[in-house]
């Protein structure tokens, strides 16, 4: 049995979560937010959420885990089969994650943790973020899933980031930049969200943000 750690508000979390679900692993989830305390950074070097706990031990960053996972569990796939397509699908995956979200994450401090952040680091990111998306959509398919017609690990990584970063430019800057850069999102979102397990996933961050506000 797998533990899974972290908090539901995380999108790399719920990205985890995602995976786990569709590829039908048995899971526990124990709610723990990331911190620097002795018993945090043994299982997670920089205490740093999501992790899980293992037979053989632990294992933290997220991508990291999504590997794991399909090379342990083979079946019910999140990869193509055929390597050039696996390979593009990786890239796609540290595209969003590299350019678009670990950008974008520079305003969340004032977007969702209600502290402030400069006019210039806004501008930046503005500019970053900006052409990011506009490569990831060169990259995207939507056909329609983000890389053709079978769901995979790139959709498990679009989704939670795709709400996340549309969620605090618009907040930022008055336009969701997701959806001003990649055309036809909306309904390919609401394709990922007609899954049962995406619904899952979205009902418990749902009540996680409802919480996290509330006692913010």
């Amino acid at each position: 049995m797998i533990t899974l750690y972290g908090v539901a508000i995380s999108n790399y979390y719920n990205k985890v979560k995602l995976a786990l679900l569709e590829k039908q692993i048995a899971f526990t989830e124990e709610v723990l937010p990331p911190a620097q305390s002795e018993a945090v950074l043994k299982r997670s070097p920089l205490g740093k959420i999501p992790f899980i706990k293992i037979d053989g031990g632990y294992l933290s960053e997220s991508q990291a885990i999504l590997e794991y996972l399909e090379e342990a569990f083979p079946e019910h796939p999140l990869y193509p089969s055929d390597l050039f397509e696996r390979a593009k699908c990786r890239e796609f995956i540290q595209h969003i994650e590299l350019n678009v979200e670990q950008i974008a994450r520079r305003i969340y401090a004032e977007a969702i943790f209600g502290g402030k952040v400069s006019q210039e680091i806004k501008d930046e990111v503005l500019i970053k973020v900006e052409n990011g998306l506009k490569g990831l959509a060169r990259l995207m398919t939507l056909s329609p899933y983000a890389l053709g017609d079978h769901f995979s690990a790139a959709d498990v990584v679009a989704w939670p980031h795709f709400q996340l970063v549309g969620f605090a430019t618009q907040q930022i800057y008055g336009r969701d930049l997701v959806a001003e850069h990649i055309p036809g999102v909306a309904a390919y979102m609401q394709l990922i969200e007609n899954r049962p397990h995406a619904q899952l996933v979205g009902k418990d961050r749902a009540a996680a943000l409802e919480a996290f506000f509330k006692n913010r």
